[in-house]
């Protein structure tokens, strides 16, 4: 059995792109700053438009934003 996980780097690109906070994010997309909180803890999956318009702000592939991880379980 796999583990599987959305791993992001959201907190990598907010800071690069200005130093932009969580709430700032969060109004820009629509979402809380809990949800952007979870986002980057891995703790929350988002939605394939959230994840859309995250990758739109900072102005980058999907794939830069998110990947998709697996590990096997033993």
């Amino acid at each position: 059995m796999a583990k599987q996980t959305i791993e992001n780097d959201i907190r990598k690109l907010r800071f690069a792109k200005g130093e932009m906070t969580q709430a700032q994010l969060a109004a820009v997309v629509g979402v809380t700053r809990q949800t952007i909180l979870s986002l980057e803890a891995c703790k929350y999956s988002p939605s394939l438009e959230l994840a859309f318009r995250i990758a739109t702000v900072f102005e980058v592939p999907l794939e830069r934003v998110f990947r998709f991880s697996a590990t096997e379980l033993d």
